[in-house]
């Protein structure tokens, strides 16, 4: 599989040990990064501990091993860790923020003599009525320790739950922003990057309409991005990559506006990976694809060759899927 993978531990007060994912970007100009990877678990392993540790949010985890329980998944049971993802259809510059996905990718500037590579951490997004901005912004400040002022509409939220809160909340352990904070350039300057002091939430939408990070990830961005980085957030649930003649699609549940998981629409998914692919000579198969844009496992999938290769060499390829000719449905409806 193309892509380095280096793991970098990050060892901070206070946190358990965690993983940074590192990846060369493909010399070959393959959007394809990173491999998966297997896990035996002991006694004391839940899913959201082992998300955390190795990077992931825990719904991607559980994604990838259906019918596990997510607290006491069994002492010696193997589970498979997602470590593969087809890069964002953005500039491979500052940080991108895919809405569908709950991921960040991080675009360190390149230094010379060395490969340029990609770093990405799982993310929470906004949910119910808050909502999360699209487009291309950049960063406008940064901020260590915030103190968080609870808009008025989040108090009375509160409130009516029978859980006050103050106008001002120190920076602390109940401190919702955790320990920084990433301000972007996004409508009057409260859309922010920020830390947690609810760590399993990461990679759901729960948040308020900001980008809530593990507060290990969000130390390292913090300390690694200056004010004036680029910043991209969009809404890309199909993604696309060829792999050595083969095509992968990578599907995730499409968020509405308000950043809540919807059901994904075939006939648009579909179109959108047939909008990405223009006039490529790929042949896909559509009943695989149908399948994949079902599924949303958010996982590269095989669902096509490209049509120059040597029938007799696809056709020898145990591997292979039967492959449609381009512009056909067959499978689809």
């Amino acid at each position: 599989m193309k892509g380095l993978l280096v793991v970098v531990a990050l060892y901070l007060a206070g946190a358990s040990t965690s993983v940074a994912a590192v990846y060369e970007l493909p010399s070959d100009g393959s959007t394809l990064v990173g491999t998966d990877s297997r896990l035996k678990l002991r006694y004391e392993d839940t899913l959201p501990d082992v998300a955390r540790r190795y990077g992931l949010g825990y719904p991607e985890i559980v994604s990838a091993n259906p019918g596990v329980d997510i607290w006491l998944p069994g002492a010696g049971r193997e589970i498979l860790l997602p470590g593969r993802h087809i890069l964002p259809p953005t500039p491979h510059e500052g940080i991108v923020i895919n809405l569908p996905e709950h991921r960040l990718y991080y675009y360190p500037k390149p230094q010379r003599g060395k490969h340029r590579v990609v770093i990405t951490y799982p993310v929470s997004i906004g949910r119910m009525d808050w909502r999360s901005p699209l487009g291309q912004t950049w960063v406008m400040a940064k901020e260590r320790h915030p103190r968080w002022y609870p808009p008025e509409s989040i108090r009375k939220e509160h409130a009516a739950r029978g859980d006050p809160l103050p106008k001002v909340v120190p920076p602390g352990a109940n401190n919702p922003l955790g320990d920084y904070k990433i301000r972007l350039a996004v409508g009057d300057g409260t859309y922010e990057l920020h830390g947690t002091n609810n760590p399993v939430a990461v990679g759901l939408a729960v948040t308020h309409g900001c980008i809530r990070m593990y507060p290990e990830d969000i130390a390292a961005l913090f300390a690694s991005v200056a004010v004036g980085t680029k910043v991209w957030l969009i809404n890309e649930p199909v993604k696309f990559a060829y792999v050595d003649g083969e095509l992968l699609i990578e599907v995730h549940p499409p968020v509405d506006a308000e950043g809540q998981p919807a059901a994904p629409n075939l006939e648009v998914m579909s179109q959108r990976l047939r909008r990405a692919l223009g006039g490529d000579t790929a042949a896909i198969h559509w009943g695989f694809t149908r399948e994949a844009l079902q599924a949303a496992t958010g996982m590269p999938t095989l669902v096509g060759l490209r049509a120059h290769l040597d029938p007799a060499s696809a056709a020898n390829d145990p591997h292979a899927p039967p492959v449609a000719p381009a512009g056909t449905i067959s499978g689809a409806r």
